[in-house]
């Protein structure tokens, strides 16, 4: 079959109003770019002639400026799942705007199967190569790409000569069955491969292919300070002394990593510690420092939904395949992020937090309760499930003026059913096998930053004494405080008594 090779402007003038369109990639990584902008500006002329249009965008997490934020600034989109990172979008969010619905990234393609978010009418799909006979190879971001493609009236390639067809055969693309009677995910270790390196679709359902040549928006981070590095060095130290005890087996377990310049410095800990042996990732976003650690033989293995890496860091993957291509594997995101081969590997998950309470709940996406920052992403897919979950963060925020470490979280994404460990540059709260009084006073104690310790010993003091102290009046005091004055240390607990 010949495909019908046209220009981003004519194949953005196939979505039209009201329709629900489906993305590949995950992070900026795999997203499309060209399509996406060209719908943004034909937006942009049919709102100033009058006419309506919007549509709902679905993804396999973050995508680039491209696709959030051109289409966010042109008021293309009503509604929106499952993640994004994008500022413009945020505050668009936050505002009212636009419909957002946060959803575990593992549950995304199963929930679109179900028909819980609707129908998929057009796929784009950013592609290194297409054959003839519908078989579609991806670039360096998988998440929905195979069930959006299956599920979509339409499919629209975005044919990107920015990424190298050396990608070919990187990809791992497995589909899971709807229940009942859905088989295992036949995945014993991260190396395993169960699928196919492509996506075959009907020909006949590929309506247009657009030939781009855009390199990723990829996102750098800010270099590491001394409140990560130290961050990354209790983590590190915590994990050596856990294989020391036997809790880790001697050959180490699979790690997940997060998304940001924490993440980044914990693996760069584990890397230079060198009573941690080489290890392998099961993760869903392989960034930068997981690639510098694989070239120097500290990780043996990373298997990931996105290459999340900047260009030049990609550019290297390109050029060394041969060296990364035993070394690295793509999937979707319902298989990078799913909780029966996280439980099954023994995977340990370091995500990052907005705050933690002193019982070990988790705000990952909510600041002061009320104002998105990104979503929830795949970190309670990781958490629920860990060998071990860790969540780190800097105990202060705004230069001291907010505690990370609350008496209750203002929003809760983890709960302390979930929550093992919590990492502070001040120091570790081993969490596991406590009671809620004992978790309290680990937290206090290893985690809390010296302006803030009293004030949540005083907090303990006040409240209701139970199974799980609160004094309902003031549990959420220290967020009010930075409302009304900007500084939670302003905090007085006896006004909440009154």
């Amino acid at each position: 079959m010949s495909y019908n090779f046209m220009t981003a402007e004519e194949a953005a003038s196939l979505i039209k109003d009201g329709e629900i369109i489906g993305l590949s990639g995950f992070t900026p990584a795999g997203s499309p770019k060209a399509v996406t902008t060209e719908l943004a500006r034909q937006a942009r002329q049919k709102h100033e002639r009058g006419e309506q249009f919007q549509i709902g965008v679905i993804t396999g997490a973050s995508t680039g400026d491209s696709c959030d934020g051109e289409l966010t600034r042109a008021h293309v989109i009503k509604f929106r799942a499952p993640y994004t990172t994008n500022a413009d979008f945020r505050k668009a969010v936050n505002n009212g705007e636009i419909k957002y619905t946060d959803i575990h990234l593992s549950q995304v393609a199963q929930r679109i199967r179900s028909g819980f978010l609707g129908h998929i009418n057009t796929a784009i799909i950013e592609a290194c190569e297409i054959t003839e006979d519908g078989r579609i190879f991806l670039t360096a971001g998988v998440g929905i790409s195979p069930t959006i493609a299956r599920l979509a009236d339409k499919i629209i390639i975005e044919l990107n000569a920015a990424h190298s067809k050396t990608l070919i055969g990187m990809h791992d693309l497995y589909e899971m069955e709807r229940p009942p009677f859905r088989r295992p995910v036949p995945i014993v270790r991260p190396s395993d491969r169960i699928g196919l390196p492509y996506i075959q679709v009907d020909p006949s359902k590929i309506v247009g292919v657009v030939q781009t040549n855009i390199p990723d928006e990829a996102r750098g981070f800010h270099e590491s300070d001394p409140v990560t590095d130290k961050i990354g060095q209790n983590v590190a130290e915590f994990l050596a002394a856990d294989m020391k005890r036997g809790i880790i087996p001697s050959t180490f377990l699979p790690l997940q990593s997060g998304v940001g310049n924490i993440a980044n410095a914990v693996l760069s800990a584990l890397g230079k510690d060198s009573s941690i042996p080489p290890f392998e990732m099961y993760t869903e976003v392989i960034q930068n420092s997981v690639i510098k650690l694989i070239k120097e033989g500290r990780i043996k293995f990373g298997s990931t939904c996105s290459l999340s890496v900047t260009n030049d860091c990609l550019d290297d993957i390109y050029e060394n395949m041969d060296f990364f291509r035993h070394k690295l594997v793509l999937r979707p995101s319902e298989i990078s992020n799913s909780p029966e081969v996280i439980r099954r590997l023994g995977v340990i998950s370091m995500n990052t937090a907005i705050e933690a309470d002193i019982y070990g709940n988790v705000n990952s996406t909510h600041i002061c309760g009320t104002k998105m920052m990104n979503g929830i992403g795949g970190s309670g897919d990781f958490t629920r499930s860990a060998y071990i979950s860790i969540f780190s963060c800097p105990s202060i925020a705004k230069g001291g003026c907010i505690s990370s470490i609350v008496p209750m979280v203002s929003h809760q994404d983890h709960s302390e059913h979930s929550v093992n460990v919590i990492i502070t540059e001040q120091g570790v709260a081993d969490l596991r096998g406590k009671s809620p009084m004992e978790r309290a006073k680990a937290v206090i104690e290893n985690c809390a930053h010296p302006d803030y310790k009293q004030l949540l010993w005083d907090y303990l003091k006040i409240s209701t004494k139970g199974q799980t102290s609160h004094s309902l009046s003031a549990a959420l005091g220290m967020h009010h405080e930075f409302t009304q004055k900007g500084d939670m240390r302003l905090t007085n607990w006896s006004k909440f008594q009154k």
